[in-house]
């Protein structure tokens, strides 16, 4: 028999790091606690994680390297089930370290960090991240 995975949303991610609704938040990490210890597994879209970084960001105010290190510290527990955990860590590392959005940190990381992969885009921050290497 197949365990089931939960693909959340953004909203169980923010309320497990903000702790800022005590129901939705006791619920998440509930959730996340199981996941931590691989008890339950998840599955993380990018585009979830590109809209946690928006909300940290833009309304929440928090600094670059604390969303980073947050987002990629749940991509480290053992009920996450992306097949891309690497890159998605590489992306959260770029988004901290220059001054790109999440969206052009994952073309990058996927695009030009991967064997057999290049990027093709117009964008001059993506052009700007050319220099970053394997």
């Amino acid at each position: 028999m197949k365990s089931t995975v939960y693909v959340i949303d953004t909203n169980v991610i923010l309320r497990y790091l903000l702790a800022d609704h005590e129901e939705f938040y006791n619920r998440a990490r509930a959730l996340m606690e199981q996941v931590r210890h691989g008890n339950k597994k998840i599955l993380i879209l990018d585009s979830v994680i590109a809209e946690c970084v928006y909300v940290l960001l833009k309304v929440y105010n928090v600094p670059r390297k604390e969303i980073a290190t947050k987002l990629a510290g749940i991509l480290e527990y053992k009920g996450v089930v992306n097949s891309e955990k690497e890159n998605l860590r590489k992306a959260l590392a770029i988004f901290a370290e220059e001054n790109v959005d999440i969206v052009d940190a994952f073309v990058f990381a996927f695009g030009s960090l991967e064997e057999n992969r290049e990027v093709f885009s117009f964008d001059k921050d993506l052009k700007k991240l050319a220099r970053i290497r394997k």
